[in-house]
Protein backbone atom coordinates (compact mmCIF):
# COMPACT_ATOMS: atom_id res chain seq x y z
CA UNK A 1 0.00 0.00 0.00
CA UNK A 2 1.27 3.09 -0.57
CA UNK A 3 2.23 5.83 2.23
CA UNK A 4 0.08 9.00 2.23
CA UNK A 5 1.86 12.41 3.52
CA UNK A 6 -0.59 14.42 6.24
CA UNK A 7 -2.27 16.67 3.04
CA UNK A 8 -3.52 13.09 1.40
CA UNK A 9 -7.18 14.15 2.82
CA UNK A 10 -6.97 17.63 1.40
CA UNK A 11 -5.85 16.38 -2.16
CA UNK A 12 -8.75 14.12 -1.76
CA UNK A 13 -11.36 17.27 -0.94
CA UNK A 14 -9.74 19.53 -3.74
CA UNK A 15 -11.02 16.44 -6.21
CA UNK A 16 -7.08 15.33 -7.21
CA UNK A 17 -5.94 12.51 -9.10
CA UNK A 18 -3.44 9.96 -7.35
CA UNK A 19 -1.11 8.03 -8.47
CA UNK A 20 1.86 5.61 -6.94
CA UNK A 21 5.22 7.65 -7.09
CA UNK A 22 8.11 6.62 -5.46
CA UNK A 23 5.76 4.66 -2.85
CA UNK A 24 3.53 7.55 -1.90
CA UNK A 25 0.23 8.20 -3.15
CA UNK A 26 0.51 12.20 -4.27
CA UNK A 27 -1.75 14.15 -6.73
CA UNK A 28 -0.63 14.08 -10.45
CA UNK A 29 -3.47 16.73 -11.16
CA UNK A 30 -6.54 18.43 -9.83
CA UNK A 31 -8.10 18.57 -13.35
CA UNK A 32 -5.33 19.83 -15.64
CA UNK A 33 -1.79 19.30 -15.77
CA UNK A 34 -1.34 21.90 -17.99
CA UNK A 35 -3.33 24.56 -16.24
CA UNK A 36 -1.51 24.03 -13.36
CA UNK A 37 1.44 24.34 -15.49
CA UNK A 38 0.74 28.00 -16.40
CA UNK A 39 -0.33 29.08 -13.09
CA UNK A 40 2.84 29.18 -11.65
CA UNK A 41 4.11 30.37 -14.58
CA UNK A 42 1.58 33.45 -14.54
CA UNK A 43 0.59 34.01 -10.94
CA UNK A 44 0.85 30.90 -7.85
CA UNK A 45 0.84 27.39 -7.63
CA UNK A 46 1.32 25.24 -4.54
CA UNK A 47 2.70 21.40 -4.65
CA UNK A 48 2.82 18.99 -1.45
CA UNK A 49 6.23 17.98 -0.88
CA UNK A 50 6.06 16.21 2.18
CA UNK A 51 7.21 12.82 0.22
CA UNK A 52 10.58 14.26 0.24
CA UNK A 53 12.69 13.48 2.93
CA UNK A 54 13.93 16.42 5.54
CA UNK A 55 16.97 15.42 7.87
CA UNK A 56 18.47 16.90 10.89
CA UNK A 57 22.31 17.01 11.54
CA UNK A 58 23.74 17.90 14.69
CA UNK A 59 26.78 17.35 16.51
CA UNK A 60 30.17 18.90 16.83
CA UNK A 61 31.76 17.31 13.51
CA UNK A 62 28.20 18.23 11.43
CA UNK A 63 30.46 20.78 9.41
CA UNK A 64 33.70 18.59 9.07
CA UNK A 65 31.65 14.94 7.86
CA UNK A 66 29.00 17.59 5.13
CA UNK A 67 32.87 18.62 3.59
CA UNK A 68 33.42 14.68 3.29
CA UNK A 69 30.20 13.62 2.09
CA UNK A 70 29.55 15.69 -0.85
CA UNK A 71 31.12 17.30 -3.88
CA UNK A 72 29.98 20.72 -3.15
CA UNK A 73 31.33 22.62 -0.06
CA UNK A 74 29.50 23.13 2.86
CA UNK A 75 32.41 25.58 4.22
CA UNK A 76 31.16 28.62 1.58
CA UNK A 77 27.95 28.86 3.71
CA UNK A 78 28.31 31.24 6.63
CA UNK A 79 25.20 32.95 6.73
CA UNK A 80 22.04 31.10 8.84
CA UNK A 81 19.93 29.91 6.72
CA UNK A 82 21.82 30.11 3.57
CA UNK A 83 21.34 27.02 1.24
CA UNK A 84 23.75 24.80 -1.11
CA UNK A 85 22.88 22.49 -3.63
CA UNK A 86 24.99 19.22 -4.32
CA UNK A 87 25.52 15.60 -5.44
CA UNK A 88 26.19 12.43 -2.61
CA UNK A 89 28.50 11.09 -4.94
CA UNK A 90 29.97 6.94 -4.66
CA UNK A 91 33.75 5.91 -4.57
CA UNK A 92 33.20 6.03 -8.55
CA UNK A 93 32.12 9.34 -8.94
CA UNK A 94 28.37 8.11 -9.69
CA UNK A 95 25.65 10.25 -8.05
CA UNK A 96 23.88 8.76 -5.55
CA UNK A 97 21.40 11.07 -5.29
CA UNK A 98 21.35 15.20 -5.26
CA UNK A 99 20.25 16.84 -1.95
CA UNK A 100 20.09 20.52 -0.20
CA UNK A 101 21.81 21.72 2.35
CA UNK A 102 20.71 24.59 4.89
CA UNK A 103 23.12 26.33 7.25
CA UNK A 104 21.84 27.44 10.54
CA UNK A 105 25.26 26.69 12.68
CA UNK A 106 28.48 24.56 11.85
CA UNK A 107 26.62 22.52 14.36
CA UNK A 108 23.45 21.77 13.15
CA UNK A 109 22.03 21.59 9.58
CA UNK A 110 18.77 20.79 7.45
CA UNK A 111 19.27 18.17 4.96
CA UNK A 112 16.54 17.42 2.22
CA UNK A 113 16.86 14.68 -0.25
CA UNK A 114 14.54 12.31 -2.80
CA UNK A 115 11.97 10.51 -2.39
CA UNK A 116 12.47 7.33 -3.93
CA UNK A 117 15.93 7.50 -2.85
CA UNK A 118 15.67 8.39 1.03
CA UNK A 119 16.31 4.72 2.13
CA UNK A 120 19.39 4.30 0.43
CA UNK A 121 20.73 7.75 1.27
CA UNK A 122 20.22 7.24 4.91
CA UNK A 123 22.26 4.04 5.26
CA UNK A 124 24.65 5.19 2.85
CA UNK A 125 24.85 8.51 5.50
CA UNK A 126 25.42 6.03 8.02
CA UNK A 127 28.03 3.96 6.77
CA UNK A 128 29.93 7.14 6.53
CA UNK A 129 29.07 8.74 10.05
CA UNK A 130 31.70 5.91 11.26
CA UNK A 131 34.06 8.08 13.30
CA UNK A 132 32.42 11.54 13.44
CA UNK A 133 30.39 12.62 16.25
CA UNK A 134 27.52 13.84 14.70
CA UNK A 135 23.93 12.70 14.64
CA UNK A 136 21.45 12.08 11.92
CA UNK A 137 17.79 12.31 12.80
CA UNK A 138 14.92 11.62 9.30
CA UNK A 139 11.39 14.29 10.29
CA UNK A 140 9.41 12.77 7.56
CA UNK A 141 6.35 11.56 8.28
CA UNK A 142 6.11 7.74 7.75
CA UNK A 143 3.45 5.40 9.78
CA UNK A 144 5.35 2.00 10.36
CA UNK A 145 8.24 2.75 8.52
CA UNK A 146 11.75 2.00 9.16
CA UNK A 147 13.24 4.99 8.09
CA UNK A 148 11.02 7.05 9.67
CA UNK A 149 12.93 7.89 12.45
CA UNK A 150 16.89 6.69 12.72
CA UNK A 151 19.44 8.09 14.79
CA UNK A 152 22.74 7.02 13.62
CA UNK A 153 25.15 7.93 16.30
CA UNK A 154 24.89 7.92 19.71
CA UNK A 155 23.92 5.52 23.17
CA UNK A 156 20.35 6.48 22.77
CA UNK A 157 19.41 5.36 19.25
CA UNK A 158 17.60 2.63 19.76
CA UNK A 159 14.92 5.22 22.10
CA UNK A 160 15.13 7.50 19.32
CA UNK A 161 14.23 5.00 16.55
CA UNK A 162 11.29 3.67 18.78
CA UNK A 163 9.88 6.74 19.80
CA UNK A 164 10.71 9.48 16.60
CA UNK A 165 10.71 12.78 16.82
CA UNK A 166 8.33 15.71 15.47
CA UNK A 167 7.33 14.80 11.85
CA UNK A 168 7.06 17.05 9.45
CA UNK A 169 5.27 18.43 5.82
CA UNK A 170 6.86 20.22 2.86
CA UNK A 171 4.67 22.50 0.67
CA UNK A 172 6.14 24.45 -2.13
CA UNK A 173 4.48 27.78 -3.29
CA UNK A 174 5.54 28.93 -6.50
CA UNK A 175 5.08 31.87 -9.30
CA UNK A 176 5.68 34.96 -9.77
CA UNK A 177 2.85 35.92 -6.96
CA UNK A 178 3.59 33.06 -5.04
CA UNK A 179 5.29 35.19 -2.21
CA UNK A 180 2.62 37.95 -2.17
CA UNK A 181 0.29 35.46 -1.59
CA UNK A 182 2.01 33.59 0.62
CA UNK A 183 2.17 36.99 2.55
CA UNK A 184 -1.47 37.23 2.87
CA UNK A 185 -2.50 34.09 4.13
CA UNK A 186 0.28 34.64 6.48
CA UNK A 187 1.24 37.95 7.10
CA UNK A 188 3.19 37.87 10.73
CA UNK A 189 5.77 36.03 8.27
CA UNK A 190 6.96 39.26 5.99
CA UNK A 191 9.19 40.30 8.18
CA UNK A 192 11.09 36.98 8.62
CA UNK A 193 11.24 36.18 5.06
CA UNK A 194 11.18 39.66 2.97
CA UNK A 195 14.91 39.90 2.92
CA UNK A 196 15.61 36.46 2.29
CA UNK A 197 18.20 35.86 -1.04
CA UNK A 198 17.64 33.01 -3.18
CA UNK A 199 18.54 29.84 -1.93
CA UNK A 200 18.67 31.09 1.70
CA UNK A 201 16.00 29.86 4.60
CA UNK A 202 14.47 31.50 7.43
CA UNK A 203 13.25 29.99 11.23
CA UNK A 204 9.99 31.13 11.89
CA UNK A 205 8.01 30.56 15.47
CA UNK A 206 4.14 30.25 14.16
CA UNK A 207 1.25 29.87 16.20
CA UNK A 208 1.02 26.01 13.97
CA UNK A 209 4.39 25.48 15.56
CA UNK A 210 8.07 26.22 14.37
CA UNK A 211 8.36 26.63 10.26
CA UNK A 212 11.24 26.51 7.91
CA UNK A 213 10.71 29.02 4.98
CA UNK A 214 12.95 28.78 2.51
CA UNK A 215 13.08 30.65 -1.03
CA UNK A 216 13.87 27.65 -3.27
CA UNK A 217 12.16 25.95 -5.95
CA UNK A 218 11.76 23.26 -8.40
CA UNK A 219 10.08 25.24 -10.98
CA UNK A 220 12.27 28.09 -12.14
CA UNK A 221 9.94 30.25 -10.44
CA UNK A 222 10.33 32.81 -7.20
CA UNK A 223 8.73 31.30 -4.24
CA UNK A 224 8.83 29.50 -0.63
CA UNK A 225 8.92 25.55 0.19
CA UNK A 226 7.56 25.53 3.58
CA UNK A 227 8.01 23.17 6.47
CA UNK A 228 5.67 22.92 9.05
CA UNK A 229 4.66 20.54 11.57
CA UNK A 230 3.00 17.67 9.94
CA UNK A 231 -0.38 18.13 12.47
CA UNK A 232 -0.17 21.92 10.71
CA UNK A 233 -0.11 20.82 6.99
CA UNK A 234 -3.88 20.94 6.49
CA UNK A 235 -4.36 24.13 8.24
CA UNK A 236 -1.64 26.10 6.68
CA UNK A 237 -2.73 24.43 2.93
CA UNK A 238 -6.07 26.09 3.60
CA UNK A 239 -5.11 29.19 4.40
CA UNK A 240 -3.29 28.88 1.33
CA UNK A 241 -5.96 27.91 -0.68
CA UNK A 242 -7.91 30.67 0.85
CA UNK A 243 -5.30 33.61 -0.54
CA UNK A 244 -5.62 32.22 -3.93
CA UNK A 245 -2.76 29.59 -4.54
CA UNK A 246 -3.52 26.76 -6.59
CA UNK A 247 -3.12 22.89 -5.74
CA UNK A 248 -0.67 21.47 -8.37
CA UNK A 249 0.30 18.31 -8.51
CA UNK A 250 3.50 16.00 -9.97
CA UNK A 251 2.52 16.43 -13.11
CA UNK A 252 2.80 20.36 -13.60
CA UNK A 253 6.19 19.96 -11.52
CA UNK A 254 7.59 17.53 -13.71
CA UNK A 255 7.34 20.29 -17.13
CA UNK A 256 7.72 22.43 -15.19
CA UNK A 257 11.54 21.54 -13.97
CA UNK A 258 12.11 20.20 -17.18
CA UNK A 259 11.44 23.47 -18.64
CA UNK A 260 13.81 25.20 -16.45
CA UNK A 261 16.53 22.69 -16.90
CA UNK A 262 16.69 21.11 -13.21
CA UNK A 263 17.39 17.27 -13.67
CA UNK A 264 15.16 14.59 -12.38
CA UNK A 265 16.89 11.77 -10.14
CA UNK A 266 16.89 8.51 -11.99
CA UNK A 267 16.06 9.79 -15.30
CA UNK A 268 18.89 12.63 -15.98
CA UNK A 269 21.34 11.27 -13.27
CA UNK A 270 21.90 7.96 -10.97
CA UNK A 271 24.76 6.16 -10.05
CA UNK A 272 26.35 4.90 -13.33
CA UNK A 273 26.80 8.92 -13.72
CA UNK A 274 29.12 11.32 -12.90
CA UNK A 275 28.09 15.34 -12.00
CA UNK A 276 30.22 15.83 -15.37
CA UNK A 277 27.81 14.07 -17.43
CA UNK A 278 24.44 15.39 -16.00
CA UNK A 279 25.78 18.94 -16.66
CA UNK A 280 26.29 19.67 -12.84
CA UNK A 281 29.88 20.22 -12.79
CA UNK A 282 29.15 23.76 -11.41
CA UNK A 283 28.75 22.09 -7.76
CA UNK A 284 31.52 20.08 -7.64
CA UNK A 285 33.79 22.04 -5.31
CA UNK A 286 37.43 21.66 -5.91
CA UNK A 287 38.61 25.24 -4.60
CA UNK A 288 39.90 23.59 -1.41
CA UNK A 289 43.08 20.78 -2.66
CA UNK A 290 43.20 19.84 0.79
CA UNK A 291 39.68 18.81 0.71
CA UNK A 292 38.91 15.40 0.27
CA UNK A 293 35.26 14.47 -0.49
CA UNK A 294 33.57 11.03 -1.59
CA UNK A 295 33.97 10.22 -5.19
CA UNK A 296 37.00 13.04 -5.49
CA UNK A 297 39.55 10.64 -6.70
CA UNK A 298 37.02 9.59 -9.46
CA UNK A 299 36.74 13.31 -11.04
CA UNK A 300 40.28 14.19 -10.81
CA UNK A 301 43.78 13.18 -10.90
CA UNK A 302 45.57 10.75 -13.24
CA UNK A 303 42.79 7.96 -12.66
CA UNK A 304 39.78 9.99 -12.92
CA UNK A 305 36.76 8.69 -15.07
CA UNK A 306 36.83 10.36 -18.56
CA UNK A 307 32.88 11.98 -19.14
CA UNK A 308 31.55 9.55 -22.04
CA UNK A 309 29.26 12.44 -23.01
CA UNK A 310 28.10 16.32 -22.39
CA UNK A 311 24.51 17.29 -21.33
CA UNK A 312 22.23 19.32 -23.78
CA UNK A 313 18.59 20.28 -24.44
CA UNK A 314 16.39 19.52 -27.33
CA UNK A 315 13.88 21.59 -29.30
CA UNK A 316 11.95 19.28 -31.42
CA UNK A 317 11.38 21.35 -34.83
CA UNK A 318 9.28 18.39 -36.23
CA UNK A 319 5.64 17.37 -35.05
CA UNK A 320 5.81 14.90 -31.86
CA UNK A 321 7.04 14.50 -28.28
CA UNK A 322 10.16 14.08 -27.13
CA UNK A 323 10.47 11.08 -24.10
CA UNK A 324 13.18 9.96 -22.11
CA UNK A 325 15.64 7.01 -23.86
CA UNK A 326 14.92 8.29 -26.91
CA UNK A 327 17.69 7.82 -29.51
CA UNK A 328 19.00 10.53 -30.79
CA UNK A 329 20.93 11.10 -33.75
CA UNK A 330 24.62 13.26 -34.53
CA UNK A 331 26.94 13.26 -37.37
CA UNK A 332 29.63 12.40 -34.17
CA UNK A 333 27.26 9.31 -33.05
CA UNK A 334 24.13 8.45 -31.19
CA UNK A 335 22.90 9.87 -27.91
CA UNK A 336 19.77 9.60 -25.80
CA UNK A 337 17.25 11.68 -23.81
CA UNK A 338 16.97 11.38 -20.49
CA UNK A 339 13.65 13.94 -19.96
CA UNK A 340 11.27 14.82 -22.61
CA UNK A 341 7.90 16.51 -22.46
CA UNK A 342 5.34 19.03 -24.24
CA UNK A 343 6.60 22.45 -23.33
CA UNK A 344 3.43 24.40 -22.26
CA UNK A 345 5.33 27.31 -21.98
CA UNK A 346 6.76 27.29 -25.55
CA UNK A 347 4.20 25.31 -27.25
CA UNK A 348 6.67 23.15 -27.85
CA UNK A 349 8.49 19.49 -27.25
CA UNK A 350 11.12 19.85 -25.12
CA UNK A 351 13.99 17.30 -24.05
CA UNK A 352 17.61 16.95 -21.45
CA UNK A 353 19.90 14.84 -23.49
CA UNK A 354 23.30 13.21 -23.14
CA UNK A 355 24.65 13.62 -26.21
CA UNK A 356 28.59 13.14 -27.75
CA UNK A 357 31.23 15.41 -27.85
CA UNK A 358 31.68 17.71 -30.54
CA UNK A 359 28.16 18.34 -31.42
CA UNK A 360 27.19 21.90 -30.77
CA UNK A 361 24.70 24.42 -29.87
CA UNK A 362 22.20 25.25 -32.57
CA UNK A 363 23.37 22.58 -34.96
CA UNK A 364 20.35 20.02 -35.64
CA UNK A 365 20.17 16.52 -34.82
CA UNK A 366 17.50 13.76 -35.20
CA UNK A 367 15.58 11.78 -33.05
CA UNK A 368 13.79 8.44 -33.19
CA UNK A 369 10.41 8.69 -32.54
CA UNK A 370 8.24 6.12 -33.30
CA UNK A 371 10.33 4.65 -36.02
CA UNK A 372 10.37 8.40 -37.14
CA UNK A 373 13.59 10.77 -37.35
CA UNK A 374 12.14 13.48 -36.86
CA UNK A 375 14.46 16.82 -36.32
CA UNK A 376 15.45 18.80 -33.30
CA UNK A 377 17.70 21.74 -32.63
CA UNK A 378 20.02 21.50 -29.57
CA UNK A 379 19.82 24.07 -27.59
CA UNK A 380 21.21 25.10 -23.69
CA UNK A 381 19.65 22.59 -21.05
CA UNK A 382 17.72 25.68 -19.91
CA UNK A 383 14.54 26.84 -21.48
CA UNK A 384 12.68 28.56 -19.44
CA UNK A 385 13.01 30.84 -15.96
CA UNK A 386 10.75 33.30 -14.22
CA UNK A 387 8.49 32.69 -16.80
CA UNK A 388 10.63 33.85 -20.16
CA UNK A 389 11.44 31.71 -22.57
CA UNK A 390 15.63 31.59 -23.07
CA UNK A 391 15.59 29.95 -26.29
Amino acid sequence: MPLRTPLYESHLAAGAKMVDFADWEMPIHYGSQVEEHHVVRRDAGMFDVSHMCALDLVGPDATRWLRHLLANDVAKLTTPGKALYSCMLDQTGGVIDDLIVYFFTPERYRIVVNAGTAPKDIAWMRAQLTGFKAELMVRRKVSDDAVAMIALQGPDAHERRRTGVNAVAMIAVQGPHARERFWTAFPDSRAATEALENFQAAEFASVRGDWLIARTGYTGEDGFEVTVPADAAPGVWAALLAAGIKPCGLGARDTLRLEAGMNLYGQDMDESITPYEAGLKWTVDLKDPARDFIGKPALVGANARQPRNQFAGLLLLDRGVLRAHQKVITPQGTGETTSGSFSPTLNQSIALARLPFGVVLGSEVEVEIRDKRLKARVVKPTFVRNGNSLI
